[in-house]
């Protein structure tokens, strides 16, 4: 089933679900992805240690400090959207401080080397630095470093972290987050440079500022989630080497939009404000659109998988309906603070959500046989992560003196298939709770179906 088709569409036969009671898969050994993560970890490190020491011989410390203080404000911005994207199935810590951290030394110490070596190569031609040098530079070269580097990061991202790099809003997540680091870093250096410039009499940080932290903060984000979408549609279609096709794909539009921001900094001229409200802001506009109909496709995908799931016992419509409905999620969360469950119902609702993801894998990757096994051992892993948490959820933890405190739903202890209306009180009113205690999430497509 893709996102396109009915809600009543049978699950696709070649994509059995796992029916309760099934022997989970070997688990994998986590040393593969253990050293792979360690060697990321050291590479970025090695690159960090050398944009440190350039940084700390090429700026004097007051500029340095004025220009990281500035960086501080369009970082904020970033990581705020970020996280509001990143909400419905958040990505491991590691995995974004790897992607980040990717972004800020890695990429800018790529794009670094490369500037040395053309000014090398122009050098030994007897070429100097003039303006066509320049504008080559900030349109071909900047464009293709860039975005190939940070792009490359989230190409790791997608090999070391396959198992949390489900679709599409993950890899703009991933990708959002490395174009974050290298974005700071080089407002970084712009900053501190016209904060020199500005000793000097040269033109006020102000404009600078106004420009690359108020006016264009999403612009490195932009560029890079054009790889990050392309790598999210392949973590659902193929396997690891399929995914390097998908890189290149996205890389393409990566490279123009920056080509395209960097150049009309040096065409447009005084007509630079008109440009951006004509051009740049509806890109960005559309992208914002993009992201909610991604984010609006997600929770369909958790909806229709965890229905498909619930076909055969190991949910109940309650639960899906819950898991299913951001406003319902919220109301569970509040019961399980409540009742000092909170981190409990928090790993209940990732897993379930996960697991949705896990099985779109399964039903789209068609030309993997990898992929789709890959997909299948964490089907296996979560659904039995789900079944712990489900019964981590209904353990008596506390004593409330007076009424009996509400207790998450309880099992049905054969996990036979559900049949007519559901006993925990589907399409109850919102914070209630059945004859048994229980809190009831209503389904949020009850009215729709009364009507």
């Amino acid at each position: 089933m893709t996102w396109g088709e009915r809600r009543d569409a049978p699950p696709e036969s070649a994509a059995p679900v796992f029916y309760p009671g099934a022997p989970p898969l070997p688990a994998r050994s986590p040393v593969a992805s253990f050293a792979a993560v360690a060697v990321g970890f050291v590479v970025i490190a090695c690159f960090a240690a050398a944009v440190v020491v350039y940084f700390l011989f090429a700026l004097p410390p007051q500029a340095l400090v004025v220009g990281i203080l500035l960086a501080v404000v369009p970082l904020t911005i970033v990581l705020f959207g970020v996280w509001l994207v990143d909400r419905w199935e958040p990505e491991p810590r590691i995995a974004l401080v790897f992607a980040f951290f990717w972004g800020a030394a890695v990429s800018i110490g790529a794009a670094l080397i490369f500037d040395f070596a053309a000014q090398a190569i122009r050098s030994a031609l007897g070429s100097g630095r003039s303006d066509a040098s320049d504008v080559l530079g900030a349109v071909v070269q900047a464009p293709l470093v860039e975005e190939g580097a940070k792009g490359f990061g989230v190409l790791l991202v997608l090999w070391i972290f396959r198992r949390h790099f489900d679709g599409p809003v993950d890899g703009i997540v991933y990708a959002a987050t490395i174009a974050a680091g290298f974005a700071f870093v080089e407002n970084v250096q712009y900053f501190s440079v016209q904060v020199i410039e500005q000793a000097n009499g040269g033109d006020s940080v102000a404009g600078v500022f106004m420009v690359r932290a108020l006016m264009a903060p999403f612009g490195h984000i932009i560029y890079t989630s054009c790889t990050g979408f392309a790598l999210g549609l392949a973590a659902r279609r193929t396997g690891p080497r399929g995914a390097i096709g998908y890189f290149f794909v996205g890389l393409v539009p990566a490279v123009l939009l920056h080509a395209l921001w960097n150049g009309a900094l040096v065409v447009v001229g005084d007509r630079f404000f008109l440009y951006y409200l004509a051009v740049q802001v509806p890109i960005f506009l559309a992208c914002v659109v993009l992201v909610f109909v991604l984010r609006h496709l997600e929770r369909k995908v958790t909806r229709v998988r965890l229905a498909e799931y619930a076909s055969v016992g190991w949910f109940d419509q309650a639960e899906v309906a819950m898991l299913s409905s951001g406003s319902a999620r919220r109301r569970a969360l509040s019961w399980a603070r409540h009742h000092g469950l909170g981190r409990v119902m928090r790993g209940f609702i990732s897993d379930a959500t996960r697991l949705a993801s896990a099985r779109q894998k399964i039903v789209s990757t068609r030309h993997s046989l990898a992929a789709r096994e890959a997909a299948q051992r964490d089907e296996s892993e979560l659904l039995v992560s789900v079944a712990a948490g489900r019964a981590a959820l209904r353990q008596p933890r506390f004593a409330v003196p007076g009424p009996a405190a509400p207790a998450y739903p309880a099992p049905r202890q054969s996990w036979a298939p559900p049949t007519g209306r559901n006993a925990h009180g589907v399409g109850g009113a919102p914070g209630s709770y059945d004859a048994s205690g229980a809190p009831t999430w209503p389904d949020p497509d009850a009215r729709t179906r009364e009507r």
